[in-house]
Formats: structure tokens, C-alpha cells, sequence
């Protein structure tokens, strides 16, 4: 029903990678996760003295909790993190993700990686109302979530315990309970911006959903908000309020994220400079498109390349 390893050697790890030698630059590699059609998850549980494993990606979700971690860096999508002691992130629909050395001078890390296939609970099994809460938290780790400090020490003793369990049903209700607590608690964050990952934003408001589809078609062009309040028939003040009010952003904000997510997303998978990127993403001025792109991503537009760039050589 599931696969449990202490500890694998790097070179098996590899194995399993499938690299794209035609771009090779270019592409973030994907992983064939060891998960079989018979497994209900694939646990690793490991103790390693530095973070070798590249950027990538995978259909699988995965749930990856660290300790001993403090100053490595988290990828994940366009989200670039230097970490604490501990991490505690889940993972879904493919998004890129990986870990790096940075400042982590710790040679005793330990990493407990769970991976569990999209159809293991089944989408009638989800859309009940008991499990609401995991169904919604499980649609949100398409950008990644990462679990604050409370949240993580609330589920440590189950993490454990549940590499120390021997087989059988109450190894599956364990993952089930750790899941249903760190969704019951709520204490997590989105970490990757919906455009870099090609996710439709949703919303529980027809007029909100009827703007953010209009920005998504044309965040290339000048938006003004006289038109996006004239789409909802609303006073551009009063739409201000509305659009804050449900989304928890302003409107300036959303714009901006969107074209940086996009932005984001070519800086990696493209080799298109920096220039053409900001004036193709919606951005009038490289200057202001470098400041904002700091401010909001921690790294400058060219520095995030390198880090992505770096991670791809690490194969």
C-alpha cells in the first residue's frame, strides 16, 4: 500500500529524473516519483548534510518537512524563501520546487517527504463535507502552501511516528489526520502567484471573477480602472473598496502580480533578456519594472534567472 525508505543514495535518487537534453537549459527536469499504481503514498525519511537535489517538478502532491534547516533556500514556482529551523510545505499540480544550500551551514538536516497520487482519496470522497477543509487546501497547493511554526510543531509527533509505523490501514489514517489538521488549523500561505503557475484565479464573486479574466487576457496592455469599474457597473471608488474587500488586495497590486507572475514564468523558461520580459509582461520601464520585481520576489529579475539557472546545472 505505500513504500517506506530511511535513506537513499543520490545516485538512485537521480535515476529517477528525466532530463530534456534538447534544451537542457531551458527546462526544469521532472521527476518519475517511485510511487506505483499499488501505493497509496511513498515516504522518504532521511538525515543528509546538504541540499543537492535540483529544481523540479511532478504530478504527485508532496508534503516535505525540514529541520535543521536554517538559511537554505526554498523554490517554489516564483516564491524564493531562506528558511528557519524548520519547513513544513505541500505541494501540488506539477509546480517546480526544490531546496538549495544557501547559508545552511547545518550537516545533520533532516527531510521527511511524503508523496501521495491526486486520485488517492477520490474526488467523491473529498467533496464531502467533513473533508471540505483538506479538499480546499489540496486545490490551493497548486501554488504551494508553506505551514507556519504552530502548525508544525501541532503535526511533528504524527510526522514521526508515522515513519516508525509498521504497515497497515492506520498508516493511511495517520497521513489522513496529519492532512486534516494542518487544513482544520488554517495556519498556511500561498507561495507561488497563479500566472506563473497557469492556475485560473477563482473567486466566490461572479464580478470579481468577470474582472480578473479580463485582466488575465490583456495584462500586456495599459489597464485603467475606469474600465474594469465600467465592466462590473460600478463607480471606480466604489469598486476600489469591493475589489480590496473580497480579494484582500488592491487593484494596482492584483495587476502587478499577474504581470510578474508571467514575467516570472519566462525568466525561466525562456532565454528572453530581461528588456523584452518587462515590456512584454505589461511593464513601461525597466527601471520600475527591477525596483518592483525586488521588492516583490526578494531577488532582482536577473538574479532569480541565475537561481534557476543554477538549480538546472545541478544535474
Amino acid at each position: 500500500m505505500w513504500k517506506i525508505v530511511k535513506s537513499i543514495p543520490p545516485y538512485i535518487t537521480y535515476s529517477y529524473l528525466i532530463v530534456n537534453y534538447l534544451s537542457f537549459m531551458n527546462k526544469i527536469i521532472t521527476e518519475i516519483t517511485p510511487l506505483s499504481e499499488k501505493d497509496c503514498f511513498y515516504l522518504i525519511d532521511r538525515y543528509k548534510d546538504r541540499f543537492t537535489y535540483p529544481v523540479h517538478r511532478h504530478e504527485e502532491y508532496e508534503l516535505n518537512f525540514l529541520a535543521n534547516c536554517n538559511g537554505a533556500r526554498r523554490v517554489v514556482g516564483d516564491s524564493m524563501e531562506t528558511l528557519g529551523e524548520y519547513d513544513l510545505v505541500l505541494i501540488g499540480n506539477g509546480i517546480e520546487h526544490g531546496w538549495e544550500q544557501h547559508e545552511c551551514t547545518n550537516d545533520k538536516i533532516r527531510e521527511i517527504t511524503i508523496q501521495f497520487s491526486h486520485d488517492l482519496f477520490g474526488e467523491s470522497f473529498l467533496a464531502k463535507t467533513q473533508l471540505s477543509t483538506i479538499r480546499r487546501m489540496l486545490e490551493i497547493s497548486s501554488n504551494g502552501i508553506a505551514f507556519n511554526i504552530s502548525s508544525i510543531l501541532r503535526v511533528f509527533t504524527k510526522l514521526d511516528n508515522l515513519t516508525k509505523e509498521e504497515s497497515g490501514v492506520y498508516r493511511m489514517l495517520d497521513l489522513m489526520a496529519i492532512l486534516y489538521e494542518l487544513a482544520e488549523e488554517g495556519s498556511y500561505r500561498r507561495l507561488s502567484s497563479s500566472s506563473f503557475a497557469s492556475l485560473k484565479p477563482s473567486g466566490d464573486s461572479r464580478r470579481v471573477q468577470k474582472v480578473q479574466d479580463y485582466i488575465n487576457q490583456r495584462y500586456k496592455e495599459e489597464i485603467r480602472l475606469n474600465d474594469l469599474a465600467d465592466l462590473v457597473g460600478m463607480t471606480p471608488t466604489a469598486f476600489s473598496r469591493f475589489f480590496k474587500l473580497r480579494t484582500g488586495r488592491s487593484i494596482s497590486d492584483y495587476v502587478i502580480d499577474i504581470r510578474l507572475g508571467h514575467a516570472t514564468r519566462q525568466l525561466v523558461d525562456s532565454t528572453t533578456s530581461v528588456a523584452e520580459i518587462c515590456y512584454e509582461c505589461g511593464f513601461n520601464n525597466v527601471s520600475n519594472f527591477n525596483r518592483i520585481f525586488k521588492k516583490k520576489k526578494g531577488n532582482s529579475p536577473k538574479v532569480f534567472r541565475e537561481i534557476y539557472q543554477h538549480h538546472k546545472m545541478l544535474v
